[in-house]
């Protein structure tokens, strides 16, 4: 299966015929799982405007080296030290002799010249420009500096020539980006993470919450997008910083928490439920402020829902990993939570020696095995959690 997954990918149109390929280009860029923003040319726009690659992509079309809105929302040159691939296509005769003399005359040569990623070229120019010795030169120039050339191919052109030099098909443009990148562990794959707490409202200024740093969670999407996963981390209350390419919603309360996570099962391949969420919530919220009066104060509390639980039970259920923060009997009491909630996998630890730690110790465990995954920092012990997982995908 051909994955993008979380690739910054720059598209820069140049003015050819084949630029009307480049609607198509974009969307299967972005079904292919890549983020895609467009440079054009001013001759590219007379082939296809700006407004549809706009309205294909998302993103505002970066056009004018000198267009001050633009440069404020995202300047040129960050946003070719964003992008993970630039792909150039069409790449006209005349483009490909501008970038292999080290022109920057406009925003997309420049954006070329600025890049430290990778570049691919994708030629469409009449079968006798191909052929000419001058593109023949220009092209080698390229390739020296570690461009990518892709295609071109043959056939039946604009004019009426037959003969090398038509842009490939966008599907073939793809295949070939797809191929600059190595496939991760998860590549391709839709996870959905819940880390963090729930707090549950007993007034507007006070509320019943469980101890969550957040730290599992985040580490945990952060490693899944390096293993080529597109990641929703649906989060309570923390103090973190979003990782890279990951997709947060926020939550607050447990009914907010599962309500995000049922709509993104849909199309989901792993839930991971880290969250710590609160089990009980007071059965009436109070409007105002509960003063202090009395020695005492009763609160009534009733069940939450059980996030894991209801996403186990889906007819169309992914591949569901749980965890077991314990105090005592850790292993035991993480097999019967497995068993009882109809999991696939649970990682067990002692809730104590890790809260708002950045490292953890943890058994995992599935219906037919059990093994302890060296203590060590949350990130590290993260990608050793994927890697049982991606195994345990590869074998269902």
């Amino acid at each position: 299966m051909l994955s993008l997954t979380n690739k910054r990918i720059l598209l820069g149109i140049t003015g050819g015929i084949a630029a009307y390929k480049c609607a198509e280009l974009t969307r299967l860029l972005i079904k292919a799982g890549a983020e895609v923003r467009v440079a054009m040319t001013k001759a590219a726009t007379e082939f296809i405007t700006p407004l549809t690659m706009q309205a294909l992509s998302g993103q505002r079309v970066h056009l004018d080296l000198l267009d001050i809105d633009a440069e404020a929302a995202m300047g040129h040159i960050e946003l070719a030290r964003w992008a993970d691939l630039v792909l150039i296509a069409p790449a006209t005769a005349d483009f490909i002799a501008r970038i292999s003399h080290g022109q920057a005359n406009d925003i997309l040569s420049t954006m070329v010249l600025a890049t430290s990623a990778k570049i691919a070229v994708a030629p469409a120019m009449n079968q006798a420009m191909w052929a000419d010795d001058s593109t023949t030169t220009n092209l080698n120039t390229l390739v020296d500096r570690g461009y990518h050339i892709f295609g071109p191919a043959e056939g039946e052109q604009a004019c009426g020539d037959v003969g090398p030099g038509r842009m490939l098909e966008p599907a073939q443009l793809v295949e070939l980006s797809s191929s600059l990148f190595e496939s991760g562990l998860l590549a391709g794959k839709n996870i959905v993470i819940t880390g963090g707490p729930t707090r549950e409202a007993i007034d507007p200024v006070r509320y019943i919450s469980n101890h969550s740093s957040g730290k599992m969670a985040y580490a945990l999407a952060a490693e899944a997008v390096a293993a080529g996963a597109k990641v929703t981390l649906i989060s309570g209350p923390v103090n973190l910083a979003t990782p890279d390419s990951v997709h947060r919603i926020d939550v607050v309360s447990a009914a907010q928490m599962l309500d995000a996570t049922l709509e993104h099962m849909s199309d989901c391949d792993v839930f991971i439920g880290v969250a710590a969420v609160a089990d009980y919530r007071p059965a009436e919220v109070e409007v105002q402020k509960i003063k202090k009066s009395d020695e005492q104060m009763q609160i009534t509390l009733i069940k939450n829902p059980d996030i894991i639980s209801e996403v186990a039970k889906l007819e169309r259920k992914p591949f569901v990993v749980g965890f077991a923060a314990e105090t005592n009997d850790i292993v035991s009491n993480g097999k019967d939570k497995l068993t009882r909630k109809n999991l696939d996998m649970l990682f067990a630890n002692n809730a104590t020696e890790t809260f708002n730690s950045d490292s953890i110790s943890v058994t995992a465990l599935t219906k037919t095995s059990e093994s302890e995954l060296s203590a060590g920092n949350k990130n590290v012990v993260a990608r050793n959690m994927l890697q049982l997982i991606a195994t345990a995908l590869g074998a269902s």
